[in-house]
């Protein structure tokens, strides 16, 4: 790199030489389109890319890339041909062809994709050409289409990806392609939680009896139909009134009022009381329906529509994107209906709960009073997962090892009850870890720590956390005028302080050493929305986006790249790889 640099210099003080005192008459270049022909066509199983170059034009060999950049991105590991030597550097001339077999694209998908081909080259003249990189599109192979679509859009993190899918597929592929979407996504960590609060409604609701299969079912359906109505009902009304229903729900009292009522199941779960119907309701409900499962029905249905809040950052592409469809298109009942199949999906691992529930649980002794109590911990650590999003950071450490140490307490004090060795062995493991959780949250409080991930990271000479959640205040004008002012290409993430997901990227994502190199190449903006102001509102849907967090993209000209767009939580290794698929202005 230094070379070549030296090389320009050189060329440069030539010309400047030769202004300056007439000697040589000033050479015409050519053009970028002149300099460099790429083409790519298939034969024979293969991609055959060929570069031609122009006179005197060459390429360097280390800057050669081909990328699948659609439906996913990927760096092919291609055969080059034999370089030559010029100036000590790698490089190719006249014309150079590639070919990729089909195979080792098939290996990364079926479906149609999208190569990108890009170097770097100089002409012998003395002048360097900006980055160069075309791309071409492909038919994928025959059959396989369907499922490469299934699993690119469950791990897309684009709203425009989803919208795009709702338009051009048929209403009947729609559907499908969004309950598969749902399956997939039940196999992530996103339905975690919902399992422990099914599991509590269904053991809280046998009481001292075994629940019978079909009563466990049905409150897992009622469960699930709730939670999939909710998020209908939610995309719906935000694409057609453009409300953003997700502040609304991230509301403080309303995080409040749903962490008491996990509160409350918990207590209920210890056994200092029961969590029931008024007698006359019950009643009703019975005669209504002969089965024991219409008891507890309407709570169930509640805890459904309030559980949708929990995995709301996990399906927030897929929700935006049907969002973004509703408005554009004004198609409610296409937008609804394939948030309500997604969800469903999701809900399939629950219903099988329930049927579990029904069909394998032991007969009722004193190890389901046990049970009660580890769910009832559980609903305690959903609340504090809740509230982290309104309080202190410090606090929610806090509360946590509280949490541990009370948890290990009540393992100490029911150790009578493990009969089995193996039992008593893993309990008394599980009490001490519990145990020293606690104090490391503690330490971690009381010494300036941030997070219940990573609570003694500020410990660390390499630790570094993100203490704040960006700046208030942006219009779309004031933001567009920093974008545009930078020399670099700019980074935008919207983010608010009751969002759970927000701060995963800070604590996880944002600091990776990695993702910090890669961010030097660019302007980092953030954008704290937590007050949902007018102009807060008016950026999101100037931007195209859904709630928080979104991860926008612009190139050094402040062009924003919608199509790049990053919805929900993503992981470092997913950030760093989405970089290297933008257009390669942007790292200009």
């Amino acid at each position: 790199m230094i070379k070549r640099l030296l090389l320009l210099i050189l060329a440069i003080n030539g010309f400047v030489f030769a202004a300056g005192f007439g000697q040589v008459q000033q050479q015409e270049f050519l053009k970028p389109e002149e300099a460099f022909k790429v083409t790519a066509i298939e034969a024979n199983n293969s991609i055959i890319t060929t570069i031609t170059l122009g006179k005197d034009i060459y390429i360097y060999a280390d800057s050669l890339k081909f990328q699948i950049t659609k439906p996913s991105a990927t760096l092919l590991e291609t055969a080059l041909p034999q370089s030559i030597n010029f100036h000590d550097e790698a490089v190719y001339e006249k014309e150079l062809k590639v070919s990729i077999p089909k195979k080792d694209i098939e290996a990364i998908t079926n479906d149609a994709f999208e190569l990108k081909i890009s170097f770097e080259g100089c002409s012998k003249s003395g002048v360097c050409y900006q980055p160069i990189s075309e791309s071409f599109s492909f038919e994928g192979k025959d059959g396989g289409g369907l499922w490469s679509k299934f699993g690119s859009l469950s791990s897309t993190t684009s709203v425009a990806d989803i919208s795009q899918a709702i338009q051009s597929e048929s209403f009947g592929f729609i559907i499908l392609l969004f309950f598969v979407v749902g399956l997939l996504l039940a196999l992530t960590p996103c339905i975690f939680p919902m399992i422990p609060i099914l599991s509590a409604i269904i053991v809280s609701q046998a009481g001292n009896e075994k629940p019978s299969t079909l009563r466990a079912f049905l409150t897992s359906l009622v469960y699930v139909l709730a939670m999939s109505l909710t998020y209908a009902i939610v995309g719906v009304v935000a694409g057609l009134l453009g409300f953003d229903m997700q502040a609304a729900m991230q509301n403080p009292f309303v995080l409040i009022l749903f962490a008491g009522v996990f509160v409350a199941l918990a207590i209920s779960l210890f056994g200092y009381y029961e969590i029931g119907l008024p007698m006359k309701w019950q009643t009703k409900l019975s005669a209504i329906s002969d089965n024991a499962g219409s008891k507890g029905i309407i709570g169930t249905a509640i805890m459904g529509i309030l559980s949708a809040l929990i995995v709301g950052p996990c399906v927030a592409p897929a929700l935006g994107g049907a969002i973004l469809f509703i408005s554009q298109s004004g198609d409610a009942l296409l937008g609804g209906t394939a948030l309500f199949v997604m969800s469903m999906g999701m809900g399939m691992p629950l219903l099988l709960v329930g049927i579990g529930a029904g069909k394998w649980m032991p007969r009722p002794g004193s190890w389901m009073s046990l049970v009660s109590k580890f769910f009832g911990v559980a609903m305690l650590a959903l609340a504090i997962m809740m509230i982290s999003r309104i309080v202190p950071s410090t606090i929610t450490m806090i509360l946590s090892a509280l949490l541990a140490f009370g948890t290990s307490w009540g393992l100490y004090k029911n150790r009578r009850v493990f009969v089995n060795f193996i039992a008593k062995v893993i309990s008394n493991i599980l009490c001490i870890l519990l145990f020293a959780l606690g104090v490391v949250l503690l330490i971690g409080a009381f010494t300036g720590g941030t997070s219940t991930l990573t609570p003694l990271a500020h410990l660390s000479s390499n630790g570094t956390t993100i203490s704040s959640h960006g700046r208030k205040g942006y219009s779309v004008e004031k933001l567009m005028n920093e974008i545009k002012a930078s020399n670099k290409p700019v980074i935008v993430d919207f983010t608010k302080e009751s969002c759970a997901a927000c701060k995963e990227l800070d604590v996880i994502t944002f600091v990776d050493p990695k993702v910090k190199e890669a961010f030097k190449e660019y302007l980092f903006i953030q954008v704290d929305l937590t007050d949902n102001t007018a102009e807060d509102t008016a950026m999101l849907k100037h931007f195209g986006v859904f709630g928080t967090p979104n991860i926008l993209f612009f190139n050094a000209k402040g062009e924003y790249l919608q199509n790049y767009t990053i919805t929900g939580f993503v992981s470092p290794e997913k950030l760093i790889k989405h970089l290297e698929t933008l257009p390669k202005q942007t790292n200009e």
